[in-house]
């Protein structure tokens, strides 16, 4: 039976109880243990849309000898609370929570696997577990990480804006500027059917850009294109010329496919899955 074929047990629980009780997806490394990953996942409706990708991204892990956690933070999918209770520091508690389970239960450097905002997500967690931990880190996988999460806020504030055209929202109407307005004066949003906090989207628009989010091991940074011999975005040259100039090597891969993140319908993109496990199978090589 070839890695890709063997049978990976997936074991769904839940971490925590009460207020702090989180659902996971844990899946146990077939054969030999080769590795742990910390799955990130992404923000609002775009964790929804990357389900199946981040469930066959695990699977095929697992297959290949690395345990993965999935787990859902709070007031996300399954775990308690409600979006309304989200907060980027709890987050990133909840990824603490999920790496010291992991660590007791698989004995391998944690690696981080982080998708869109989730890759910001990760990438914070890194900086903030290199000056608290001593426990080592493996490469990271980031998968189409955002550009910046002022940008991608106010993308997201363009949901509500696009949603308003026809309505009698004011201050939707009116563009992601008094949407800001609002949040600074402490309203909370209502977004795609999210309820957007000033605390969530304040810790979001504040965050470094990924140039200066420089993590304490390489990365590995994957992007998605729409056509073979499209060139990247200028967002990755960019973060690892920025990278390596403190000594952080950063491995750009791009592969063809759907923005699987993006789409209505759930589609996936089976050359970055390939990309992957390439890539973290290597990562004993990576210096």
């Amino acid at each position: 039976m070839t890695p890709d074929r063997a049978e990976v047990d997936t074991e769904p629980f839940f971490l925590g109880s009460g207020a702090d009780r989180r659902f996971c997806l844990f899946h146990q490394p077939a054969g030999t243990c080769r590795g742990a990953v910390l799955y990130v996942p992404p923000f609002a409706e775009e964790l929804n849309r990357t389900r199946r990708m981040a469930a066959l991204g695990a699977r095929r892990l697992a297959a290949h000898g690395v345990g993965v956690l999935q787990i859902d933070l709070l007031g996300t999918g399954d775990s308690a609370g409600d979006f309304a209770d989200a907060r980027w520091d709890l987050w990133k508690q909840d990824l603490d929570t999920g790496a010291a389970w992991l660590r007791a239960r698989v004995d391998a450097p944690l690696t981080l696997w982080g998708l869109r905002l989730g890759a910001l997500l990760a990438l914070d967690f890194a900086l903030d577990h290199a000056r608290t931990s001593d426990v080592p880190l493996a490469p990271m996988l980031l998968w189409q990480p955002v550009a910046a999460g002022s940008t991608y806020l106010t993308q997201f504030l363009r949901l509500r804006t696009a949603n308003a055209m026809l309505g009698e929202d004011a201050a939707a109407q009116s563009g992601t500027k008094a949407l800001r307005a609002a949040l600074q004066a402490g309203e909370t949003l209502e977004i795609a059917g999210y309820d957007l906090t000033p605390a969530l989207a304040l810790a979001i628009d504040a965050l470094p850009a990924p140039d200066a989010m420089i993590p304490p091991v390489p990365a590995h940074w994957f992007e998605v294109l729409g056509a073979p011999g499209q060139a990247p975005g200028p967002a990755s040259a960019r973060v690892k010329a920025a990278w390596e100039a403190r000594g952080t090597q950063l491995h750009v891969h791009t592969v063809t496919g759907a923005p699987f993140w993006a789409t209505t319908a759930i589609s996936t993109c089976p050359a970055l899955l390939d990309a992957t496990v390439d890539a973290t199978l290597e990562r004993a090589h990576v210096v």
